[in-house]
C-alpha cells in the first residue's frame, strides 16, 4: 500500500502542509498513521477523506461540525442517519448559494452588456437615449454604472 508525505498530499489537494497539520490538530484526521518518529503517512483513502473535508469546508461548514461528521464516521452504521441528514442540509445550503450566485451572475451579465454596448457606441450616452441603439426601457438599473 502506497503512502504519501504531507507535502505530496498538500500539493495534490492544493493545500498547505500547515492546513493539513491544523486539520490533524483539530481532530479531522484521526485515521492518518504516523511513523515512530511522528511523520504522517497518508493513504489513498486519507486523501479521499480530505477531499470530503474540503468539500464540506467549501459549503461554509465549520471545522467543529466537520469534526462531528468525522466522529460519526468513526462510530459506524449507528450514525448513518445523522450523516445522511447532514448531507441533505449541506445540499440545501449549496442550492441556496447557487440561487444567490445566479442573481449575482444576472447583474454581472447585465453590466457586461451595458459596458459592451457603451464601448461599441464609443459612449455611455447610448444608454441615456432610448432611440439610439439598444433600448433599456425596462431598466431598473441606474444600478452603479
Amino acid at each position: 500500500m502506497k503512502t504519501y508525505s504531507i507535502s505530496e498530499v498538500a500539493k495534490e489537494l492544493n493545500l498547505t502542509a500547515y492546513t493539513l497539520r491544523y486539520y490533524d490538530k483539530e481532530g479531522l484526521l484521526p485515521f492518518v498513521e504516523r511513523t515512530p518518529s511522528g511523520t504522517r503517512l497518508f493513504r489513498e483513502s486519507d486523501i479521499a477523506a480530505l477531499k470530503i473535508i474540503e468539500c464540506l469546508k467549501s459549503t461554509g461548514m465549520a471545522i467543529k461540525e466537520i469534526k462531528n461528521f468525522i466522529d460519526w464516521c468513526s462510530e459506524g452504521d449507528s450514525t448513518l442517519q445523522q450523516r445522511y441528514d447532514m448531507f441533505i442540509e449541506r445540499k440545501a445550503h449549496v442550492e441556496a448559494q447557487l440561487e444567490e450566485l445566479k442573481k449575482t451572475m444576472a447583474i454581472i451579465e447585465h453590466k457586461c452588456l451595458y459596458y459592451k454596448t457603451a464601448l461599441d457606441a464609443g459612449t455611455e450616452d447610448i444608454h441615456k437615449h432610448p432611440n439610439i441603439g439598444i433600448s433599456f426601457a425596462n431598466r431598473k438599473a441606474s444600478v452603479l454604472t
